[in-house]
C-alpha cells in the first residue's frame, strides 16, 4: 500500500502516521540563519550580514511519487539531509568569504554540495525502488545556484536545511560488499588513475579499487558499468590536477574541503549508479560507499 508524500511547506510536518517529525521548508536558509532572522518566521526572507548569497536548490519532496510505507522512514530522513547539506552549504558560503579564487564558490561549496544532492537523491530513489517503480531523474535536481545578491528566489521552488540536525541515512546495504570475482566486463580498477608523482610536491591522491570488489555483473549492466568505472578514474585524474594547479591555496584544511571531500561525494554518486545498475536485474552489490573514501599520499 503506498502513501503519497506531500508537499512541504514552512511547518513541521508528520509522516508514517507519526513516526518521524521532520521540519522541512520551502524558502532559502542564509548560513543557517547567521543574519538572526528564521526561515520560519511568518515568511521572512533569510539573509547574511556577510552579504556572501545565498544558496537555493530545486525541492525534490514536492518531485517524488506515492512513498511506500515502508520505505517512508528512510525517505523522510534523506529529506532532512537534503536540508541540512544546504545549510551546512550556507554556513560555508559566510564562513570562506574571500578566499580562493574566482571559481571557489563552485569548486569548493556548490560542486561539492551537487555531489552530496546527487548521492542523497539516489538513496531516495533506492528506497522507494525496492517496493515500488524507482523514480527517475531526480539527479536532474541536485544542482543547485548561488543568488550573490542574497535575494531569495520565487517560493515554493526551493528547498532549505531549516530541519536542524537530521539521523545520518543508512546505507543502502550492509557492509557485505559481495565481492566474489565475478567477471566485471569493465577495465582495470580506479586507484592508479592519473597517479605517478609530479614535480610540484603536491602528492598523489590513492583510491580503493571498484572493479575488483564487484560480483559478476549482468550482460544488461555492463556498459552502464563500464561507464561509471571510467568514471572513478576520469574523477581521480581530475582531482590530482586540481592538487596540483591549487598547491599554496587555501588554509590546512583546503586539501581535504576542496579535493577529497568533493571527491568521495562524486565517488559515491557513482558507485551508487553502478550498485543500481547491477540491481536491475541481479543481487544490488551492497556496501559499495565504503569504497569512496581517498587518500592523498605525499
Amino acid at each position: 500500500m503506498s502513501r503519497a508524500l506531500p508537499k512541504y511547506n514552512k511547518r513541521r510536518v508528520g509522516l508514517a502516521g507519526g513516526a518521524a517529525a521532520v521540519a522541512l521548508t520551502g524558502a532559502v536558509i542564509a548560513g543557517t540563519a547567521l543574519a538572526g532572522e528564521s526561515s520560519d518566521g511568518g515568511g521572512a526572507d533569510a539573509r547574511t550580514l556577510a552579504g556572501p548569497g545565498t544558496i537555493s536548490c530545486p525541492d525534490v519532496a514536492s518531485q517524488l511519487p506515492a512513498v511506500p510505507a515502508s520505505a517512508q522512514a528512510e525517505v523522510t530522513r534523506n529529506l532532512a539531509l537534503l536540508d541540512q547539506q544546504i545549510t551546512e552549504a550556507n554556513k560555508r558560503l559566510v564562513d570562506t568569504v574571500g578566499q580562493g579564487g574566482p571559481n571557489f564558490v563552485q569548486n569548493a561549496i556548490l560542486g561539492p554540495l551537487e555531489d552530496k544532492r546527487i548521492a542523497t537523491v539516489n538513496r531516495i530513489a533506492t528506497a522507494i525502488g525496492r517496493t515500488a517503480e524507482r523514480p527517475a531523474g531526480l539527479d536532474s535536481l541536485a544542482a543547485c545556484t548561488l543568488d550573490a545578491q542574497g535575494d531569495p528566489a520565487a517560493p515554493g521552488q526551493e528547498e532549505t536545511g531549516g530541519a536542524g540536525t537530521a539521523a545520518p541515512p543508512a546505507e543502502d546495504a550492509g557492509g557485505d560488499t559481495g565481492a566474489g570475482g565475478g567477471d566485471t566486463g569493465a577495465g582495470g580498477g580506479d586507484a592508479g588513475a592519473g597517479q605517478g608523482g609530479d614535480a610540484t610536491g603536491a602528492g598523489t591522491i590513492s583510491c580503493p579499487d571498484v572493479a575488483s570488489q564487484l560480483p559478476a555483473v549482468p550482460a544488461s549492466a555492463q556498459a552502464e558499468v563500464t561507464r561509471n568505472l571510467a568514471l572513478l578514474d576520469q574523477q581521480i585524474t581530475e582531482a590530482n590536477k586540481r592538487l596540483v594547479d591549487t598547491v599554496g591555496q587555501g588554509g590546512p584544511n583546503f586539501v581535504q574541503n576542496a579535493i577529497l571531500g568533493p571527491l568521495e561525494d562524486k565517488r559515491i554518486a557513482t558507485v551508487n549508479r553502478i550498485a543500481t545498475a547491477i540491481g536491475r536485474t541481479a543481487e544490488r552489490p551492497a556496501g559499495l560507499d565504503s569504497l569512496a573514501a581517498c587518500t592523498l599520499t605525499k
